[in-house]
């Protein structure tokens, strides 16, 4: 046993799938930086989804990925509506909230500051949410692909993006 300050007990992770185990197509995504965003519904509910696409056009649409099992999809089926902020790099913390990795006494919305919209509540530093409404829904790999009409976009501010990279959150430099 090593009683030195900052000692650690394994140098990896002891869980990690070996190398040569690993899913070709998981890492490739890994590889893929993604936009951290924080969807929300009425009820309310949330959830951080990093698989987010908007298509503009007549109408304007966004595509996601999200938990089939997840909260925030049965308040989405129930409402039929939902809300989408990009964060921000101060937004780690709650990201991680969102996405069940960080502890939430008192609930998912019990900290923070949060503007009610008819879409779900969105962070008030958030710098902007999109209002969607729900098109269709389904399995789409081990996820649920929602396609939605954007109703209404609110930019408050120019904000920097949180990314997500190989594991981790990452910003612009």
């Amino acid at each position: 046993m090593n009683h030195e300050p900052g000692a650690e007990i394994h140098h990896t992770d002891p869980f990690a799938v070996p190398v040569g185990q690993r899913s070709p197509v998981r890492r490739l995504r890994g590889r893929l930086a993604a936009p951290v965003t924080l969807w929300t519904a009425p009820g309310p509910a949330g959830l951080t989804v990093s698989s987010t696409l908007v298509a503009e056009g007549e109408p304007d649409r966004l595509l996601g990925l999200i938990d089939a099992e997840s909260d925030l999809w049965a308040a989405v089926e129930e409402t039929g509506r939902f809300a989408v902020a990009p964060l921000g790099p101060p937004h780690r913390q709650l990201a991680d909230r969102f996405a069940g990795l960080f502890p939430s006494p008192g609930g998912l919305f019990a900290t923070g500051s949060w503007l009610d919209t008819p879409y779900g509540p969105v962070p008030a530093d958030a710098g902007g949410w999109a209002g969607c409404r729900i098109d269709t829904a389904r399995e789409y790999g081990w996820g649920l692909l929602l396609e939605a009409t954007i109703e209404a976009v609110d930019l408050t501010e120019e904000t920097m993006p949180l990314l997500h990279y190989r594991g981790r959150y990452h910003e612009l430099t």
